[in-house]
């Protein structure tokens, strides 16, 4: 070995701390300065998207005689009463206890669809108010058995090695205060629909319906975790114990046949099969097929299959080819609702120590966040039932989202089948800016002297959110995004649409939102455009809801679009191009998180002055907490 090569290397001079601050600077600054080059590059092709495609696709003539000759049609009166429904959650350690809360709080009013129409709220807002919360206390080192998300599903469910489990990592991970605010917000939102006092008819809430249907939906559906890792799975309701049939029998019972849900394809058969014979009572074969109107023989083939497989598992017997559903079965989805009103009223209106702790025949078991997702999924299905028997106006109201199902899959789809004429290639319509909300925003912008306020763009399916063109590049067919599947269709159409712009300038205009909405058979389902989809060896129907250009009448979105722009409020700053009403329970949201943290600080001075307790307090501390305590004191001294 030469000497140069035995010599040490020369010693790395450490940078000082003036450095590392330059140099942060100098790389946030061009970073930010590409970012923004890039999105200018990208803005410059959207001007030709407008004129070529875009300006057929926004509606901005909406008529207050219109919407009030809709009202009469849908609500039976020009006038009704409005809810919104807003959530708030927050999370801590308190000693050696992680504190989770989870609420939601209610706006309410009228609407009046006169020319020009009137909104009016409660002015007795503080007395009789309608609002839910839940508070649960529960040791750190007991919270990853609440918290699924803690855990590793790789082999079993057990506390993950890789992750880290300090009390601050769990606290800072956890999801059971989310889960606690999304159960509240629909149970709320439920219990509001299902009241005749209320009488609400239509109903906001600060969420994505279709995107939160999709969510819930992917949290449960670990099948072989339902038993071990929950505590409904079980559970004594009426004195029936609610086993795995009854817990999949509700995952897609959103159930309506005048707009075929659940749809007769893909999966989905076994669902709308099991459905039609609870309605209907036994059938055979060729009967459930001819009403669910599946007449191809490879069609009918999956019907016979998923048929027997139901046999099989139990949800059904057979005799003589004739099915019929077992009569523990029939009465599941009663059994999932008188679940969901139980737990939903303990979580949040009993003075239970800790609710999410369930007594059951064979021991206390913790309720888990995959028992909360099945709790709103099957809530959420129950809050569809009432709207659509009581003709409840259901939107979903969304400020920031990143989706590009617009540009990436329903331009394409749409060009592709001859329904949109567009020049620009797929690869050109990539440029584009990167979600669907910034698209519309520049589009509205650079276009702000011939685009009026309020402008909405055509309504959609939101199972384009999974839909994109064919793989084959098939005239008439479609393919699912992730594993070839694609979500119900008909179930909820969305939009995006912005509401206000200032008066002084036309160019300073309001943030585009996310809205969706409940489909409605009386009105959607003149909006229909089929596609066929080739999925499990077989070709199937999937028919959308699309209004294919901003002539076609669409009465909903009509009454949406007035009676969103009503509710908006130019003397808010903050509230700028949103909907006051969802403001209002934000706001109402949020002071009751305040007042809660309230309270958890008291509890932390009075455990802290508390004879009784204060000796166990040191113990209980983590260092981080004990290090705090002293250097407030300090600084309080100095």
């Amino acid at each position: 070995m030469s000497d140069k090569d035995s010599r040490m290397p020369d010693a790395i001079e450490l940078p000082t701390f003036s450095l590392q601050v330059k140099r942060s600077g100098e790389v946030l600054r061009k970073s930010a300065s590409d970012q923004i080059e890039d999105y200018t590059k990208r803005f410059k092709s959207v001007k030709s998207l407008h004129d070529d495609l875009i300006a057929g696709l926004l509606v901005s003539n909406f008529s207050t005689k219109n919407a009030r000759d809709t009202a009469l049609e849908f609500f039976g009166s020009e006038k009704v009463n409005f809810a919104a429904v807003d959530g708030t959650e927050y999370s801590r350690l308190l000693f050696d206890l992680a504190i989770f809360f989870g609420g939601a709080y209610a706006s309410r009013g009228t609407l009046e669809f006169s020319e020009p129409p009137k909104v009016a709220y409660a002015e007795t807002f503080q007395r009789e108010e309608r609002g839910l919360s839940g508070c649960v206390p529960i040791y750190v080192n007991e919270v990853p058995q609440v918290d699924q998300t803690l855990l590793n599903f790789k082999d079993h469910a057990e506390a993950s090695s890789v992750r880290p489990l300090t009390n601050e990592a769990i606290i800072n991970n956890a999801t059971v205060a989310n889960f606690m605010m999304t159960f509240s917000e629909i149970f709320l939102a439920y219990r509001i629909a299902s009241d005749p006092k209320e009488n609400v008819r239509i109903l906001l809430l600060d969420r994505s319906l279709s995107n939160t249907q999709t969510s819930l939906t992917y949290d449960t559906s670990r099948r072989k975790l339902w038993k071990t890792n929950g505590a409904i799975h079980g559970f004594d309701v009426d004195g029936v114990e609610v086993d795995d049939n009854d817990m999949a029998y509700g995952r897609h019972r959103f159930v309506n046949p005048s707009l075929g849900l659940p749809p007769r394809r893909g999966d989905y058969i076994r669902y709308s099969t099991l459905y039609l014979l609870e309605e209907e009572g036994p059938m055979k074969l060729e009967a459930i097929c001819t009403k669910l109107g599946i007449a191809e023989r490879d069609r009918r083939e999956r019907v016979s299959r998923y048929l027997k497989k139901s046999v099989k598992e139990g949800y059904l017997r057979e005799k003589g080819g004739v099915y019929e559903l077992e009569e523990r079965y029939r009465s599941s989805w009663q059994r999932l609702r008188r679940l969901v009103e139980t737990i939903g009223a303990r979580l949040f209106e009993s003075g239970s120590e800790n609710p999410l702790l369930i007594a059951r025949k064979d021991g206390p078991r913790w309720i888990s966040t995959q028992d909360l997702a099945f709790l709103t999924l099957y809530c959420l299905y129950m809050l569809i039932e009432e709207c659509w028997k009581r003709s409840i106006l259901l939107l979903g109201i969304t400020k920031d989202t990143t989706a590009t199902d617009f540009k990436n899959h329903l331009i394409p789809v749409c060009v592709n089948e001859g329904l949109w004429d567009c020049s620009l290639s797929q690869e050109e319509l990539g440029r584009v800016p990167n979600t669907d909300r910034m698209l519309l925003q520049y589009v509205s912008l650079s276009n702000h002297e011939k685009l009026r306020v309020p402008w909405s763009l055509v309504e959609y399916d939101s199972a384009f959110q999974m839909i994109v063109p064919d793989f084959e590049g098939r005239k008439g067919y479609v393919s699912g995004a992730i594993r070839n599947k694609i979500i119900p269709e008909k179930l909820f159409v969305k939009t995006y649409v912005q509401l206000s712009e200032a008066r002084f300038d036309p160019k300073l205009r309001s943030n585009v939102l996310f809205i969706d909405r409940l489909a409605y058979p009386d009105f959607d389902m003149a909006s229909r455009h089929s596609f066929k989809h080739s999925y499990g060896g077989a070709d199937e129907p999937v028919d959308i809801v699309l209004f294919k250009n901003k002539e076609g009448p669409n009465p909903i979105q009509n009454l949406v679009m007035v009676a969103l722009k009503t509710m908006t409020s130019d003397n808010i700053p903050e509230a700028f191009g949103h909907n006051k009403p969802l403001f209002i329970a934000d706001k109402v949201a949020k002071w009751h998180c305040s007042e809660f943290k309230k309270i958890i600080d008291s509890t932390g001075d009075w455990i802290m002055s508390s004879k009784r307790l204060r000796d166990f307090v040191f113990y209980m501390s983590t260092f981080r907490e004990r290090r705090k305590q002293i250097e407030s004191a300090r600084r309080e001294t100095v």
